[in-house]
């Protein structure tokens, strides 16, 4: 069999997708310039920037450095233009043909409303609410507090036909994958995002002692640390969730080979964020090219026949 017979396309919450691997909410995708490199580029959908009810210019610099070869700490403060500019760029960016994917990250309930109402009116496919940005100062991550995050579903949930879809935090207690799992099913979310960049970590330069972003130095960590972390959350909601629920997988993917251990652990497709920051949209065909070859040699003539196939020694 040849690699010309390989697809790796798949579908978020019946929504198609040409090929596995797209961008990550984060990395250059900020600006109408950069959503439109996007469009450009081998990443099967176009996902924006998580938007807040206000425009942001986000943290004082220096707020991103690189860890190893393959990973970043940031604690970028969610820098964005504002939800309105993003529900128009929908539009717009429909000219590529390709899935558009809205986030959102609110500050109250009511600005998580206001948002989810008006991207369900929009031109993208998919909401993603993000309730795990882990570097805005004093506010309480939503997905690690549960009767909040029952009440902002609650709130959010039946507002429009669009697929809505939680980007969560990394969880390392099976009672919060067992609780989260049931609030997903409870209230028909299509999909989930897992995980965001490990909030509160700390990088310090030996030479200068002093941190490597600004403030109190405190960041969020991915990249290819985190992945054995990201794969472990994937594994729990794919087997917690039954298929009933579409997974991203995020976390450490740099190369056909973590796109493949992702799919071998549920994850439907993968989002793409430190390697995109490092290098350019070229990782997305290289990524893409890399998982065909793994399909292949491992016997597997599509993404759907290898997903979940997991083996445990």
């Amino acid at each position: 069999m040849g690699k010309k017979n390989i697809s790796t396309a798949t579908s978020i919450a019946g929504v198609e997708l040409d090929s596995y691997v797209c961008n990550a909410s984060g990395p250059k995708c900020t600006t109408y310039e950069e959503l439109t490199e996007l469009g450009r580029s081998d990443s099967s959908a176009i996902v924006m920037k998580s938007a807040t009810i206000l425009p942001r210019e986000g943290n004082p610099e220096p707020r991103l450095a690189r860890v190893g070869k393959h990973g970043l700490v940031q604690s970028m403060g969610l820098p964005n233009l504002g939800y309105e500019k993003y529900v128009g760029f929908s539009k717009k960016l429909t000219k590529f043909g390709k899935r558009i994917i809205g986030s959102i990250a609110g500050f109250s309930f009511e600005e998580y409303v206001v948002m989810v109402k008006a991207f369900q009116k929009s031109d993208v496919d998919l909401i993603e609410i993000n309730v795990s940005c882990p570097n805005i100062e004093g506010k309480s991550l939503i997905g690690r507090d549960f009767g909040q995050l029952r009440d902002l579903l609650t709130l959010t949930s039946g507002l429009g036909t669009k697929p809505i879809g939680l980007k969560l935090p990394q969880y390392d207690d099976p009672a919060h994958w067992f609780t989260v799992a049931e609030l997903v099913l409870e209230y028909g979310v299509s999909f989930i995002t897992c995980i965001n960049s490990i909030g509160n970590t700390l990088v310090i330069d030996p030479w200068t002692r002093k941190t490597v972003t600004s403030k109190n130095g405190l960041a969020g960590l991915s990249g290819e640390t985190i992945m054995p972390i990201a794969l472990a959350n994937v594994r729990a909601f794919y087997e917690l969730l039954g298929g009933k629920v579409s997974i991203f997988g995020v976390g450490g993917v740099i190369d056909g080979v973590s796109a493949f251990q992702f799919l071998l652990a549920g994850a439907d497709a993968v989002q793409v964020g430190t390697a995109f920051e490092l290098n350019d949209a070229s990782c997305f065909t290289y990524i893409n090219k890399g998982l065909i070859h793994m399909l292949e040699y491992h016997g597997f003539s599509s993404v759907e026949e290898a997903k979940g196939q997991l083996l445990y020694i």
